[in-house]
């Protein structure tokens, strides 16, 4: 008789051990899944920042090194003179990203807040001369006059002219949704 007891509670014991790591594996996945949920693609970008990646823009591809990823924007060094800043609502899909994120809005208070006006603003203030890739297919060859809340300014002039009343063609307000791509010298190169 005791060895029936003995049968029956290492049966039970088995039933709760098998119970009870079902219950863990399910709690697990459960939460690796809320977990990858809370990950934005700007985490993942954060964690390539120095790797190549390939981005597909609602307008093409650029390929190039990661530099710095913003609160809603990105810049690329495409070449040893060339730098890209592009709107992370203009990216389509991006190739070249590892399982790597970092944990969701570790990005601190200040990068957080610097949005794409931030940095419009940093190249007006530089005067760089830009190409402007607009989400119609234009391109607009200028420098930056001014940035609102939701447009910026383009002085439109040869690329190879300093912006001087005397080279401008036209200044166009451009909504911030029109642009695709910001193309300006590498300032390191």
């Amino acid at each position: 008789m005791a060895e029936r007891f003995d049968d029956l509670f290492a049966d039970l014991g088995g039933q709760l051990d098998a119970a009870f790591a079902g219950e863990l594996a399910a709690e697990v996945e459960d939460r690796s899944r809320r977990e990858a949920a809370l990950v934005r693609l700007a985490d993942r970008l954060h964690a390539a920042t120095g790797q190549v990646v390939q981005l597909q823009v609602t307008a093409g591809t650029l390929s190039g090194h990661l530099v710095t990823v913003g609160a809603d924007w990105l810049e690329l060094r495409e070449s040893t003179d060339r730098r890209a800043l592009v709107p992370l609502s203009r990216v389509t899909s991006v190739g070249g990203l590892g399982s790597a994120a970092r944990a969701p809005a570790s990005e601190g208070a200040v990068t957080g807040r610097l949005d794409l006006r931030h940095v419009l603003r940093t190249l007006a203030r530089n005067r760089a001369p830009l190409r402007i890739l607009l989400l119609d297919g234009r391109t607009l060859l200028g420098t930056l006059d001014r940035v609102g809340a939701d447009y910026v300014d383009v002085a439109e002039h040869p690329a190879d002219e300093a912006r001087r009343s005397s080279a401008v063609r036209r200044t166009l307000a451009v909504p911030l949704p029109a642009i695709v791509v910001v193309r300006f010298p590498d300032p390191t190169g």
